[in-house]
């Protein structure tokens, strides 16, 4: 069972996001209309900006606004309104409270999420923000369970290095399916609520986190092929989300990526190398993967490997299930 430390926590998330992740790409703009504060207040605003705004817009989510206007405003009695884009600070709370301005500020922040919860399991921690008030409870405990169940396996398996602490967020403005960025991983809330049981979603998305290969370090094709590649053969219930790799068709293309290419990939691991996907991935993380690569690891090139399947693709694929 994995370890729940708290529910709706609205000040630890914060603290648990690597500073290191902090950069000078957040703006912020005071607006103070009736000279209310001083140049002392002014430069302590900014600094609970710097520390608390960049780790909050990391969790929240899709598009999190990174030009930010703080107005000093007495039209509400509470000490701040906060949201992405948007802050308001009373004056009156704000003189006698200067020193509290960091930890209210995170405060704050954090009730635009519906909850936040931090899960942890042997040596790896899960923090799910949810900003969908519907999110079926059913799916959301799915997917922490997929998550302590595939991702130290994958990170075992290709990557030691990884990252243990992982965000997923729930996010009800954001339209596609998932994307992992960093040790992030966004979840469409509609996606979630119309494939509920797509729960091998994470392993797709947490397979993107252990191959952390940066920025030109292979095709697209290649690095999508291994994700659902993993996915077919780490997923815990391929079976319940109707997901399959689709036969092969003179059509077809290994640079189509996606399950297309994860079919060639399995294909490849049982007729040529064992073991050539988790090579191929370790050499595009140190940036050494090559055209060549494919000559060196098993004496044809990708175009002659592809013309060998196309010519023989016959593959017994087998399917998790629960």
């Amino acid at each position: 069972m994995f370890k729940k430390i708290s529910t709706i926590v609205l000040l630890s998330v914060f603290t648990q996001i690597s500073f290191a992740q902090r950069n000078q790409s957040y703006t912020l703009t005071i607006i103070d209309p009736n000279t209310k504060i001083t140049e002392k207040i002014r430069a302590q605003l900014t600094a609970a900006f710097n520390l608390v705004y960049p780790a909050f817009a990391r969790a929240d989510g899709y598009g999190t606004k990174r030009d930010v206007t703080l107005e000093i405003n007495d039209a509400s009695t509470e000490s701040m309104i906060a949201e992405a884009g948007k802050i308001m600070v009373n004056s009156s709370w704000l003189a006698d409270n200067s020193a509290k301005l960091e930890r209210e500020l995170r405060f704050k922040l954090s009730k635009n999420w519906v909850s936040s919860d931090t899960l942890k399991k042997k040596g790896y921690q899960l923090i799910f923000i949810s900003k969908d008030p519907n999110l079926n409870q059913t799916v959301k405990q799915n997917l922490i369970a997929t998550y302590f169940k595939v991702y130290p396996k994958l990170v075992k398996i290709y990557n030691r290095k990884s990252t243990k602490e992982v965000f997923f967020v729930v996010d009800t403005a954001y339209r596609a399916v998932a994307e992992a960025s960093g040790g992030r991983i966004l979840f469409s809330a509609a996606y979630m609520k119309a494939h509920p049981t797509d729960i091998d979603v994470v392993t797709h998305e947490t397979m993107h986190i252990v191959q952390g290969y940066g920025y030109g370090a292979g095709p697209v094709w290649l690095t999508e092929g291994i994700a659902d590649y993993a996915r077919y053969k780490y997923g815990v219930d391929n079976i319940g989300s109707k997901w399959s790799l689709p036969a092969y068709k003179q059509n077809q293309s290994y640079t189509n990526s996606y399950r297309i290419t994860a079919r060639f990939f399995a294909w490849l691991e049982k007729n040529v190398k064992s073991g050539i996907i988790a090579t191929l991935d370790s050499e595009l993380r140190d940036h050494q993967y090559t055209e060549n690569s494919w000559v060196s690891l098993t004496g044809k090139s990708i175009k002659e490997l592809w013309s060998d399947y196309s010519k023989n693709p016959e593959i017994k694929l087998t399917y998790s299930g629960k």
